[in-house]
């Protein structure tokens, strides 16, 4: 197939080109840099100079291929970030209209207080002004409209060597602090994934996944927040402390609330459906490395 994918140069998105390309895929991919483009065109993919605001080009990408892969986000969690989301999966759905073609969307996980989440959990998130822009129920909404659409909710923390996402945010907050706070007792649990396993689940997805499915992303179901604070306090040579929420707000800024949550999640269906077996380190292996802790 040819597979137009946004977040082609970014974290999952670099890596999951590498597997479509192994899979024997033609990929084409949106690229907002110089570097980026030039990094693509190495790997064979035809570059769309771009981003999620250009959706002419998006437009254009989508309607040349068979499928599309949709994980570009602006990631500031703010009004404009949400509209940009919303806007570009209104494009690509309203494109892909009629075609019953795939279009896979990157998503977030849902925490269901009480229990462990699982795929048959709809997501709470509607309308424009909900975060992402409600995007999830935007794109599985185009099934009824002749799309193939498949939602992907990803772990909160999805690591590897060179991760730049929550948990080298939480570094910095502790190196900055002097201590690796958790909240309360730290029973809360965040799900993960490795980058690896991640992105072999969006290869997998495009081409096995029936219409409509919703996939979770979660190589281990939820990891207590106080062993991984005392892996960063380890790493880092610092204590781990026990703070309120409150102080996590203090400390840690909108990341405190972040990390107060519990949100265990499975991802039990997804691993029977797509025959999906994660074989990448473990969040708390990757943690005992040096490679999160360089400065």
């Amino acid at each position: 197939m040819r597979i137009f994918i946004t977040g082609a140069s970014g974290w999952i998105g670099s890596v999951a080109v590498d597997e479509l390309l192994a899979d024997g895929h033609q990929v084409a991919g949106l690229a907002r840099s110089d570097t980026s483009a030039a990094a693509l065109a190495a790997k064979g993919v035809d570059v769309l100079r771009g981003d999620l605001d250009d959706l002419g080009i998006i437009r254009s990408g989508a309607a040349a291929a068979d499928a599309v892969i949709h994980l570009a986000n602006k990631h500031d969690f703010g009004p404009a970030s949400n509209s940009a989301e919303r806007a570009a999966v209104q494009t690509i759905g309203d494109e892909l209209t009629g075609s019953n073609r795939p279009f896979l969307i990157a998503s977030g996980i849902n925490a269901v207080p009480g229990r462990v989440s699982t795929e048959a959990d709809l997501s709470p998130l509607h309308g424009p002004d909900a975060p992402r822009g409600g995007a999830e129920n935007l794109a599985l909404s185009f099934q009824d409209k002749g799309v193939h659409p498949i939602a992907v909710r990803f772990a909160p923390t999805v690591h590897g060597a060179g991760d730049h996402g929550l948990i080298p945010m939480l570094v910095t907050h502790a190196r900055t602090a002097g201590f690796v706070p958790y909240i309360g007792d730290g029973s809360n649990r965040w799900p993960a994934v490795h980058r690896t396993d991640a992105s072999r689940l969006v290869a997998l997805a495009i081409t096995k996944a029936p219409a409509g499915a919703i996939l979770h992303a979660t190589a281990e179901e939820g990891i207590p927040t106080r062993n991984i604070a005392e892996a960063i306090a380890r790493g880092l040579d610092l204590p781990a402390s026990s703070v309120t929420p409150d102080e996590a707000i203090t400390t840690l800024g909108w990341l405190g609330g972040f990390f107060a949550m519990d949100l265990p999640t499975s991802s039990t269906a997804t691993k029977e459906l797509l025959g999906w077996t994660p074989t990448g380190p473990t969040l708390l292996e990757d943690l005992a490395t040096a490679s999160y802790f360089h400065d």
